[in-house]
């Protein structure tokens, strides 16, 4: 059938299993938005405020189902708008198409109205991306995007179509959504390495990160985790990826992991790591890291294999079929010893866990866990509150911690909480603090136009707490620029001026009840949940510390 490009734009949407875009039309996107008009009944269009809103919601809404999120804008403005989206589905390994309008072909390189070289600058924080010069070539664009996006290591994908393009007309052909590439397992020699490297084990460790949770690899890992008597630890990406209440799981490793996590990877002396990449904030010092252990590391994207560490045995490989095929070759044993000394580290993070009563941090989220269903999205911006939430939010299925690792985005999680409310269907929370909150907090906008229901609880202490807790305890408290208190921001009224609902609250019993009368109403509501200033994220690496330098209390 004979169909304008934008006509063919959103018709390859819809057969690639496109439910739902989110964007910002503009000049030169609006015959793909015409187009969206035409086939509202196919294909719906959530109206963000502003366009890095509709990349974070995009990227939500992918990490929620683990579909690819297909955002839309303009030239211009509206492209570079998408920049930090983009770079944060970049990092977080996150399906992602963008799709952005630009000047007409015959103006490309002249300065135009809002021309920009999309494609150039978003070059280092994408898969690929494409520049779409003939109409011809748009619908094969398209499925070659959503392949790239889904395809082995996950990631971001942008198409850059120019007005005319959008404009000419060609002929359609509908076809079937395009498969992932297959998926393969590791060569026959390394999974045998592997397999001498774990049987020798006494200590063994498994560590997970979000690679695991794509390849939905948990099943094995945990038949993996039983035969050795192991240990198990994930990175902040792998949180959700198998029940927080599971026996033999010890929490989020790192700077601002689990004591018992951190210490049982420190002290192993081999580490199956399953889809995580070895970061600073995993390691800390790395000439320190580990250094009794073995690394067994299994990772669809071979540039991970002993990037940042050595591994022993370095496996690119999908991580599903690799252990199904290792785990014939893993001797079954018990590690009583080390099963002792795992039950130690747990019972020296009793010791110091925080047990204080009143609205503390912990007692926060221990309120909210009780109010949270077993599908519900729960959704963080970036500081104190997101590791708070990390350490303590409870999980019983995959893909619902919704979190921005790799970048760190302040201003990630209102949008991801929407797109992850559409994605399930269902309420979703955000745990934000009130630096964070103040600069995504437009899109409150949305969730009210968008009839989304999200919980926002702020965890306000009026600074920049995550700095200043780096200002207390490494430059002298000299507290530059992190104080927030003198905004005398009204977080409540503002809630009511977009058309949600809101209360502040300062005890656990208000909190309980504001939770109550949340979750009981189908609308957006803000809680604006007042926490001391001085209150710190620990346990806590320094700056260039090892696990051994980790601190546990204040006045360490």
């Amino acid at each position: 059938m004979l169909l304008s490009g934008a006509d063919i734009l959103v018709n390859t949407l819809i057969e690639q299993g496109c439910e739902v875009v989110f964007g910002y039309p503009g000049g030169q996107i609006l015959n793909v938005y015409d187009s969206l008009y035409l086939y509202q009944d196919k294909i719906r269009h959530v109206l963000t405020a502003h366009e890095q809103g509709a990349a974070h919601a995009a990227d939500g809404y992918a990490r929620a189902t683990g579909k690819v999120g297909v955002v839309i804008a303009t030239s211009g403005p509206g492209a570079t708008n998408l920049v930090t989206g983009i770079a944060n589905a970049y990092l977080d390994s996150i399906p992602m198409v963008a799709i952005t309008g630009n000047v007409m072909t015959s103006q490309i390189g002249s300065d135009s109205f809002q021309e920009i070289d999309i494609t150039g600058i978003t070059l280092p924080i994408t898969k690929h991306n494409y520049f779409v010069g003939a109409v011809e070539e748009l619908a094969d664009t398209v499925r070659e995007a959503f392949r790239l996006a889904k395809s082995g290591r996950p990631g971001p994908v942008l198409i850059d179509v120019p007005k005319d393009i959008q404009i000419a007309k060609c002929e359609y052909t509908p076809a079937a959504p395009v498969p992932a590439d297959e998926k393969f397992a590791a060569k026959e020699i390394r999974i045998q390495e592997a397999a001498t490297c774990i049987n020798a084990a006494e200590r063994p460790f498994v560590y997970f990160g979000g690679g695991l949770i794509a390849a939905e690899a948990q099943e094995e890992m945990l038949r993996l985790a039983d035969k050795i008597d192991a240990a198990i630890g994930c990175s902040m990406m792998g949180l959700s990826g198998i029940p927080t209440d599971h026996p033999r799981f010890l929490g989020m490793q790192g700077m601002h992991g689990h004591y018992a996590s951190s210490m049982a990877m420190h002290h192993a002396d081999c580490i199956i790591a399953l889809g995580g990449r070895f970061n600073d904030r995993v390691t800390g010092n790395r000439a320190k890291f580990a250094k009794k252990a073995k690394i067994v590391h299994i990772d669809i994207d071979g540039s991970e294999l002993s990037k940042t560490v050595p591994a022993a045995i370095g496996l690119r490989a999908d991580i599903k079929l690799t252990l199904q095929k290792l785990l014939p070759l893993i001797e079954e044993k018990k590690q009583e010893a080390w099963q002792h000394t795992i039950r130690t580290f747990r019972e020296e993070e009793k010791r110091f866990s925080d047990q204080r009563e009143g609205m503390t941090p912990k007692n926060a989220i221990s309120i909210l866990n009780r109010h949270l269903g077993e599908n519900t999205a729960v959704a963080t911006d970036v500081g104190q509150h997101q590791m708070w939430a990390a350490q303590n939010l409870v999980f019983r299925k995959p893909r619902r911690f919704i979190s921005s690792g790799g970048l760190g985005t302040m201003g990630f999680g209102l949008g991801a909480a929407i797109g992850s409310a559409i994605a399930t269907g269902e309420k979703s929370v955000l745990i934000t603090g009130d630096g964070s909150f103040g600069m995504c907090l437009n899109e409150l906008a949305t969730a009210v136009s968008s009839d989304t229901p999200v919980v926002i609880l702020i965890l306000n202490n009026g600074v920049l707490g995550m700095v200043r807790q780096w200002q207390t305890l490494f430059f002298d408290k000299h507290y530059s620029n992190t104080v927030l208190a003198d905004r005398k921001t009204d977080f409540v009224a503002l809630a009511k001026a977009f058309g949600a609902d809101g209360v502040r609250v300062q005890t656990p019993e208000e909190l309980e009840e504001a939770l109550t009368k949340a979750f009981d109403q189908s609308h957006v509501f803000v809680i604006d949940c007042i926490i001391d200033k001085d209150e710190f994220v620990l346990p806590m690496l320094p700056p260039g510390g090892s696990m051994d330098d980790m601190i546990v209390k204040v006045g360490d």
